[in-house]
């Protein structure tokens, strides 16, 4: 008998940064022959409306979608996620599970399918076969135990750099040690011991800020740093871990996480892959491409582009001080400012923004598709928050970085930037005009950090072109994944 298709089913956080990277690798199994269903929340899918189903464009590929447990006008904030995290595990574990049990037009209360399906009066099922295989985010652990108890097996997918998956499972040993939890007011340059491979410049200040002590107390350690532990180690139980990035970038934190889990896949970074499927749109917010228009109109390696990601909120009193730094530095800049970043005083800093430089030496937009804004000739350094689907995208284009992250894993990719790498300058914990200024100008001026950016470059595109270390994972991993779905004889 022959054996059953494959059919993946990848479910993300539903976070921007979490469905930009998995919906990369879901397009990059559709390239591999395989079945498709990818998982958003009713709430995002909304969002996206038309520009997800219609631009996949692969009978392999659809959308489909379970409630989040939250109100459609919660604003779903940095703020919330313990909420979003916790309402997951309630509004979306009914319907996910009669996904996994029951094809979607049987099973009572099952997913959505994505409006193309339905508006073109397809067959709910869209032709696929069951679900043989989860990939789900790691931040969604029941996830994982439904499917499993369901005999559908689980591959955890983490969205984050190796180095800080190893340093949050590192963390018992850290707490053994005694380095966590921190005193905030304590010395943040004090290196840590308990992370393997990092000893030399891993700092206090390279962990996540829920790291340190609440309030510089002996209180108990911050809830957050408890429950990024406990997700981490819940994804060691997985069939598999799959991380986006390669052994070029991470070969010492990949070495030392493969003894913890049962297999492991480092096939990225899955933008840069050559595919032949298009992958269809993951952006939440609306890409404003007038900016390729003002960058056309820039010289070369002149402009200075700002972005801190999807999740950062900053204070007005921040976005000035960014913004005297950037002026004072000389340079021409593109800057993003998402709607809800300062809040009541957004029009007033767009104003002042643009009547700072004129708008020939100053572009501001509410979003940018970036990484065609990275790969632009004009684009001279990357002021970022140092996300990890950020620091990829820049590392794929040879563009050095500055960056000032904000939270969960940013700080530990900053340090890789700085200290490691060389690609970049780390300017995390500083918000003052006079540090933005002369960092923008080494990230701008400086021949050193430019040509490690470089050769970072062409050794990652290496890795993702065929017959490269990641290209080659990413086809192991496809293997793995059909061989689950072959039935194994019974015992």
């Amino acid at each position: 008998m022959a054996a059953a298709a494959a059919h993946v089913l990848v479910f993300p956080f539903p976070l921007q940064g979490h469905i930009n990277c998995m919906l990369h690798f879901a397009t990059a199994l559709v390239g591999a022959g395989v079945h498709v269903t990818f998982l958003h929340t009713d709430h995002n899918l909304r969002r996206l409306g038309s520009r997800a189903p219609s631009a996949a464009g692969s009978p392999l590929l659809r959308f489909m979608s379970v409630p989040d447990g939250l109100p459609d006008d919660h604003p779903r904030s940095v703020a919330d996620l313990p909420e979003l995290h916790k309402s997951m595990a309630g509004g979306a574990t009914g319907p996910y599970r009669a996904l996994l049990a029951l094809p979607p037009s049987l099973a009572p209360g099952s997913p959505t399918p994505s409006r193309r399906a339905a508006d073109a009066g397809a067959d709910p099922t869209g032709g696929f076969p069951p679900v043989t295989c989860l990939v789900a985010d790691g931040l969604l652990p029941w996830a994982f135990d439904v499917a499993e108890e369901l005999g559908v097996p689980a591959i955890a997918f983490r969205t984050v750099s190796a180095g800080s998956f190893l340093a949050f499972l590192s963390a018992p040993k850290l707490f053994e040690l005694g380095e966590l939890p921190f005193p905030a007011g304590g010395d943040l340059d004090e290196t840590l011991r308990g992370v393997p491979g990092m000893e030399s410049f891993l700092r206090r200040r390279d962990l996540p800020s829920f790291c340190r002590r609440p309030n510089d107390t002996d209180d108990d350690v911050n809830p957050a740093l408890h429950a990024l532990v406990d997700l981490t180690v819940h994804s060691t139980k997985a069939r598999a871990l799959v991380l986006n990035t390669t052994a070029s970038l991470e070969r010492s934190a990949l070495a030392h996480i493969a003894p913890h889990m049962r297999d492991l896949f480092a096939v990225g970074p899955l933008h840069a892959m050559h595919l032949t499927q298009a992958a269809a749109s993951g952006s939440l917010w609306l890409e404003d491409d007038g900016c390729m228009a003002w960058l056309d109109g820039q010289a070369d390696r002149s402009v200075v582009y700002v972005s801190l990601g999807s999740l950062a909120v900053i204070s007005y009193e921040q976005f000035t001080e960014f913004l005297h730094g950037l002026v004072a530095s000389g340079y021409p800049f593109l800057w993003v400012l998402r709607p809800d970043m300062l809040g009541a005083n957004q029009d007033a800093a767009l104003q002042e923004a643009l009547a700072a430089v004129g708008e020939d030496r100053a572009c501001v937009v509410a979003w940018a598709p970036q990484r065609d804004v990275l790969r632009h000739r004009a684009v001279g350094c990357f002021l970022t928050h140092a996300g990890w689907n950020s620091t990829l995208e820049a590392v794929v284009e040879g563009v050095p970085m500055v960056c000032w992250p904000f939270f969960a894993d940013q700080q530990m990719n900053s340090r890789f930037v700085g200290a490691v790498w060389r690609n970049g300058l780390d300017m995390k914990d500083l918000c003052e005009r006079d540090v933005v200024e002369s960092t923008v100008r080494g990230a701008m001026e400086s021949d050193e950090i430019r040509r490690s950016a470089q050769a970072l470059a062409q050794q990652v595109r290496r890795d993702v072109a065929a017959g490269g270390s990641a290209a080659t994972e990413f086809e192991r991993l496809v293997r793995f994944i059909k061989d689950l779905t072959t039935p194994q004889p019974s015992e």
